[in-house]
């Protein structure tokens, strides 16, 4: 709120400027071009119309009514507002709402579990339907991953999964199918559950996954979710989580600070589900 304050009042400031500097100043005092206007008619103090204090009540009085005009405006297009883009000197991240599986001329980076699981079910060590990854492999049906994986000639991680002893990969660790880069990202149990995240193992797989997307994003931009969000929890285990509002602030923070970026005029695209608790105006706040 104090930041939609400070917001408004600057762009109320901003037009206020503009009308003080051009308008003559007999419009304010009463005698000028729109004498009967509704300002130009108001006499604040009986017997000093047209005098240095009913100019100065006035601009006040035009100063309040911009205010509120540009406070409705700008509360409008926050309200409004489906992306907003993030600039630094050697990248650019637009943070925007959608469907990232309905993105097209870009590159999209698709969350798998380590082990790059291409079963959809409701077992728990099946991908969940309803997931990115489950979308994406229900309209993808006989994805071929390991050919995928051995075109990619990516090295496994020195231990083996907890599930079974399968091959894992380091989360961050992208396999190109298409315009596609499907992505190692939820480490699992014994049981095949996605299992916690500490934090640094988040940070990790981040500054992992920005040196991957330098190398793959073949000139295009790159479509990338919130990961983590809604099913990730952190802090080794202890069941505390993370909101998504807090995983996207924490996106843009390690992309801002990596070496590894996608080169101008390109960028990086974060999709966002829009839900009740997440807003792109809370970006940094």
């Amino acid at each position: 709120m104090i930041d939609f304050i400070k917001k408004s009042i600057a762009a109320a400031f901003a037009v206020i400027t503009g009308i003080f500097t051009f308008v003559p100043e007999s419009v304010f005092a009463g005698r000028g071009w729109i004498t009967q206007g509704l300002l130009s008619k108001c006499e604040w103090l009986s017997g000093f119309e047209a005098t240095d204090v009913n100019v100065v009540i006035t601009r006040l009085v035009c100063f309040l009514l911009v205010w509120i005009a540009t406070s409705a405006a700008y509360a409008l297009f926050l309200a409004l507002r489906r992306w907003t883009t993030i600039r630094g000197e050697n990248y650019s991240i637009r943070v925007e709402y959608g469907n990232i599986l309905k993105k097209r001329n870009c590159k999209r980076v698709i969350n798998f579990d380590e082990c790059f699981t291409t079963h959809v079910g409701d077992k728990t060590a099946d991908i969940n339907p309803t997931s990115i990854c489950g979308q994406y492999l229900t309209t993808h049906p006989g994805l071929d991953m390991q050919k995928l994986i051995d075109a990619a000639n990516i090295t496994p991680a020195r231990a083996k999964s907890q599930y079974q002893q399968k091959t894992k990969y380091d989360s961050g660790t992208i396999v190109p199918n298409g315009d596609d880069l499907l992505m190692a990202f939820a480490k699992l149990d014994d049981k095949g559950k996605g299992r916690f995240f500490t934090r640094d193992e988040y940070l990790q797989c981040l500054d992992l996954l920005w040196r991957e997307l330098e190398n793959h994003y073949s000139e295009k931009d790159v479509c990338v979710p919130i990961l983590g969000a809604g099913t990730t929890s952190f802090d080794g285990g202890s069941g505390a989580s993370i909101s998504q509002q807090d995983l996207l602030d924490m996106m843009i923070c390690s992309y801002k600070l990596s070496s590894h970026k996608i080169k101008a005029p390109h960028k990086l695209r974060i999709i966002c589900k829009k839900n009740s608790g997440f807003s792109i105006n809370n970006i940094d706040k």
